[in-house]
């Protein structure tokens, strides 16, 4: 019996039954959905879905499509995968026994009402992970650190308004939780990232400090309107021109949140005064770390630095891995 995975649209785990984990179109026989970002989601759901609830509400709210979900099918089995609300791992059991891990994209550290995703609670042949900063150079300050360095930037300056960039899913909720700590300052949300909020609230305990702007989209911001307010925006929106005109006439600061900030070419890319090393990834030495805990027979890495990353848990490890290549056609058996 072939069991293979592959790397097409998504991840196909081509088992006892054909598995596909985070397509946009291609199903299986089981389809998995880790969290509701949009590169992870259907664009035409299949009939039912296996994922959390807060990740069906969150797509739901994002993409005005509902569909049917359960959370566990037989030999399937959904961990937390810390990396944001409702995003999960999934161990998949083959009908030889064989397990498998994958991760969906995750990071295991604790960060504001996340746990992180716990190798210790993994038992898996087959390990199948993402490797955004697969490489050396991609090492983030522990995390109380970067908070608090992140809420004494806040702090320092609070005589002028602040723009905010992260993801609305993810990055924007832990953003608004940080300066609900550091200020009382009013906190401005875009329609985009007040959704999200409003779906992570009605079916969670979390809850969060951003506004929208009266019924108004964020562009229609005039510089009248603001004086120390801080505004959370979609990373996509940091160079627009609507900002950087209210950033000329106010005064106001623009900060970038990701893990590519430990690259100067990230502050001049995103054209930032400030940016912090803020991520819902794992680190290098906290991916080292995960394939070191599990243990696995074999790993597959695929995004980021996947190559690199096989590499190394290669050549400095002896583990058997190799990079998961998009449409792919041939690679050996597990075993």
């Amino acid at each position: 019996m072939s069991r293979r995975v592959t790397h097409r649209d998504g991840i196909h785990f081509d088992l006892d039954r054909h598995v596909v984990a985070d397509a946009r179109s291609a199903t299986g026989d089981v389809n998995l959905v880790s969290h509701a970002h949009a590169d992870h989601t259907f664009g035409s759901s299949p009939d039912v879905v296996v994922c959390s609830a807060e990740t069906a509400a969150i797509a739901t709210a994002r993409t005005g499509v509902e569909f049917a979900f359960v959370e566990s099918a037989p030999g399937i089995e959904l961990l937390p995968a810390g990396h944001v609300v409702g995003s999960s791992a999934a161990i998949i059991e083959g009908a030889d026994g064989t397990r498998y891990c994958y991760t969906g994209d995750f990071s295991t550290r604790d960060r504001a009402y996340l746990d992180g995703f716990d190798p210790d609670a993994v038992e898996a042949d087959v390990l199948v992970m993402e490797t955004t900063y697969g490489h050396p150079r991609y090492r983030f300050p522990p995390q109380d650190e970067l908070e608090a360095a992140i809420r004494e930037w806040i702090r320092e300056h609070d005589d002028r308004p602040l723009f905010l960039f992260g993801y609305s899913l993810g990055r924007a909720q832990k953003l608004q939780r940080l300066v609900a700590s550091a200020t009382d300052r009013r906190v401005l949300v875009s329609r985009t990232i007040a959704e999200v909020n409003a779906a992570i609230e009605a079916t969670t305990d979390v809850s969060f400090a951003g506004e929208p702007l009266d019924g108004r989209s964020l562009s229609d911001l005039d510089p009248d309107d603001l004086s120390d307010e801080i505004v959370v925006v979609p990373s996509n929106q940091s160079r627009r021109e609507w900002i950087d005109a209210i950033a000329a006439e106010t005064g106001a600061l623009k900060a970038g949140f990701s893990g590519w900030a430990v690259e100067d070419s990230f502050l001049y890319r995103g054209d930032y005064d400030v940016t912090f090393a803020l991520t819902d990834h794992c680190d290098f030495d906290e991916l080292i770390e995960t394939v070191r805990t599990i243990d696995p027979d074999v790993v597959h890495t695929h995004h980021g630095f996947d190559e690199a990353f096989a590499d190394v848990l290669a050549t400095e490890y002896g583990y058997t891995a190799r990079p998961l290549k998009r449409d792919q056609t041939s690679l050996a058996d597990f075993r």
